[in-house]
Parts: C-alpha cells; sequence; structure tokens
C-alpha cells in the first residue's frame, strides 16, 4: 500500500509502499497510542499520541498541527488504501516554520498525559466540546502578555490538563465577544 511518512526534524517527505496489518501504525511508532486525524481530505494521518509530551517537533499539513513523526494513508470509507495525494502536492501543505509558543507550550507539557486532540466539555451557558489543539491554536494568535500569561500558568500548574481547560473556556470566552 502506498503511503507517506513525514520526518518534521529532517523535514523529510518519505514514500512507502507498506502491508497494513493490526499492528503496522503501532509498530511505525513504536507506541500503542496512536491519534488518528482526518483533515487531509480522503487520508488518515496517524501520529503517536505521546510526541507533544515528548517534545517531538511541531509542524502544521494545512491547518492541522501535527506533533512527531507522521503516516499518511488514503481512506475510503472505513477502509485504508493508497494515499493518492501526489507528494509534490503534500509537500506544498506541509510548514515546518511554527511559532515560539507551541515549542515552549510543548516543553512545559514534558511528562505529562496530555493528548492534543481528545476532546473535552467546557460549561458556559451551554456544553461545547474542545480540544487541546484549539486551545493553542487560539493562543498562539493572542498578544505576547496573553501568551505569556498561559505559559506562566502551565508552568506552574500540577495540573496541566484542567489549567489548559480552564484556558479554553478563557479563550472560548474571549471568542465570543
Amino acid at each position: 500500500m502506498k503511503a507517506y511518512s513525514i520526518n518534521p526534524q529532517e523535514k523529510k517527505v518519505q514514500e512507502l509502499d507498506i502491508k497494513m496489518q493490526a499492528n503496522t501504525v503501532y509498530t511505525f511508532f513504536s507506541s500503542i497510542l496512536i491519534d488518528e486525524l482526518t483533515s487531509l481530505k480522503g487520508h488518515i494521518i496517524y501520529t503517536d499520541a505521546n510526541a507533544p509530551t515528548e517534545e517531538k517537533t511541531p509542524f502544521f499539513i494545512g491547518e492541522q498541527l501535527i506533533v512527531g513523526d507522521a503516516l499518511i494513508v488514503g481512506k475510503n470509507g472505513m477502509q485504508e488504501v493508497d494515499a493518492f495525494i501526489s507528494k509534490d502536492e503534500l509537500k506544498s501543505l506541509i510548514n515546518y516554520d511554527v511559532a515560539p509558543f507551541y515549542t515552549d507550550a510543548f516543553k512545559l507539557l514534558k511528562g505529562s498525559d496530555i493528548n492534543l486532540y481528545r476532546l473535552f466539555q467546557i460549561e458556559n451557558d451551554e456544553k461545547t466540546e474542545l480540544n487541546i489543539e484549539w486551545v493553542l491554536y487560539v493562543f498562539s494568535i493572542a498578544d505576547d502578555a496573553t501568551k505569556n500569561y498561559f505559559l506562566t500558568e502551565l508552568e506552574k500548574s500540577e495540573d496541566k490538563q484542567q489549567t489548559l481547560q480552564k484556558m479554553a473556556l478563557l479563550a472560548f470566552n474571549a471568542s465570543q465577544n
């Protein structure tokens, strides 16, 4: 099966011919905690869910934040198929230029069990589902004082998940004004 691997440390996209079996993705990442992202139309982007807390290199595919290596295969319904995006088109969607805010945040998350894409609920007037990726994005576009506040609160926090959920509520409330 045609697939692509992305190594952000080397800024390298490689075409692979893999045999998809039950353990292929887990073996690729040497991890049992895998995130499956569907933000690339007709494809699945697999990532190691532990990468953000292991200070792996972040990058973007389109506007999707990815941390660490990625494995991309095609998707047809529920079935994995050959990746059909061209290597050049995939390369054109990749941006390795990540704001220092993200790397600073990942340093503070090192060793925690934070997952970027797992949904959690915040409650305001109604319940809203968000994820840590969204929280980081919102604070990454904030002014410097707000970014510093976020990083300072995260640094002194004992419970990173709780702090990030508190920050999510603050960011959500600010976006509603």
